[in-house]
């Protein structure tokens, strides 16, 4: 039986503080949340690689080093309510769970969400809950939201989530150029919202979050 502690900790000692993620909150949650517990069972073996790991449909789960660096740039505050958008198995919920003072995760792949609701309560996440519905849409009668986190691809941001931020609420999403992403934190202020770029990294576009395509005749 592989040492799920020792990979943990080296995930954190190899990818996270490498990374220049030093806040106390994160690197806990980190070493804290079993992340293989938040993979398909064909996954464990690659549950603490360096890179996404594929959920099946075109989902992945983040890699630790994006997560960790998301939410060090976020800022996230243990007094804030959170949401997560395509929060697949949960491990994202999780390890923000342990940080905020509630996280409602949104997933729209209803296996995945039953999964996630049942691994959130088995890891002690009792103030996370697994909205089932398109990701598109949030879950708007949870918010306002202090901080929404994106775990994938944005080519095109849904209005009807920067409704559900608070204003002065920031926003954490990984905007995909073609063959190039870059996560940017984007605060809210009135209807506007002032995007800052922290750091490149990459992951597939999400149902409901690809630009429309013009197609020409």
């Amino acid at each position: 039986m592989p040492d799920f502690t020792e990979r943990r900790r080296m995930m954190v000692d190899t990818q996270i503080r490498p990374s220049d993620v030093t806040k106390y909150p994160i690197i806990a949650a980190m070493l804290d949340v079993p992340r293989e517990q938040f993979v398909p069972d064909s996954q464990v073996e690659a549950a603490y690689a360096d890179q996404n790991v594929p959920l099946g449909g075109g989902r992945v789960l983040l890699e630790p080093r994006t997560l960790a660096k998301m939410l060090d740039a976020v800022d996230l505050q243990n007094d804030e309510l959170v949401l997560d958008v395509a929060c697949g198995l949960g491990y994202s919920t999780a390890v923000a769970a342990r940080i905020a003072q509630m996280v409602i995760g949104v997933e729209e792949d209803e296996d995945l969400a039953a999964d996630a609701q049942t691994l959130l309560s088995d890891a002690g996440a009792d103030n996370a809950i697994v909205h089932t519905g398109p990701l598109a849409e949030g879950a708007a009668e949870h918010g306002p939201y202090d901080v929404i986190l994106v775990q994938g691809g944005v080519e095109d941001l849904p209005p009807a989530l920067l409704d559900q931020l608070k204003d002065g609420g920031r926003i954490a999403a990984l905007l995909v150029r073609g063959a190039l992403g870059e996560v940017k934190i984007g605060y809210k202020s009135g209807d506007q919202i002032s995007w800052r770029f922290e750091f490149n990294a990459n992951a597939p576009v999400l149902p409901g979050f690809a630009a429309a395509r013009e197609f020409a005749l």
